[in-house]
């Protein structure tokens, strides 16, 4: 279940990079997604739950290192994979259009 979450994180992290990276910005060495989220100008954020994100956050270690990290259940598993399905849906349609943007330029 871990790896699912581990996965979920990740997911979003990459997508919030890539919408800096879009922006011209830097892109820290951070596996924080509300503070990727705030570094993005806030005209052009996509809309997303900071709470969605603060709970993928703790994916990005407790998944990854050993550590006396409570186990994670099926369920918890779902909610994460759930939270990054939407998300990733929000980011996409922002990305998309940054890309189109970019190629017509």
């Amino acid at each position: 279940m871990s790896t699912v979450c581990f996965h979920s994180q990740q997911c979003i992290e990459k997508y919030l990079k890539a919408l800096l990276i879009c922006h011209s910005l830097v892109v820290p060495k951070s596996h924080d997604l509300v503070e990727l989220y705030h570094r993005l100008p806030s005209d052009n954020r996509p809309a997303l739950s900071e709470e969605g994100l603060a709970i993928l956050n703790r994916y990005a270690v407790e998944s990854r290192y050993p550590g006396g990290w409570e186990v994670i259940l099926r369920g918890e598993a779902e909610d994460a994979f759930r939270i990054a399905r939407t998300l990733r849906q929000a980011i996409s349609g922002n990305l998309s259009r940054m890309m189109k943007s970019a190629e017509g330029a």
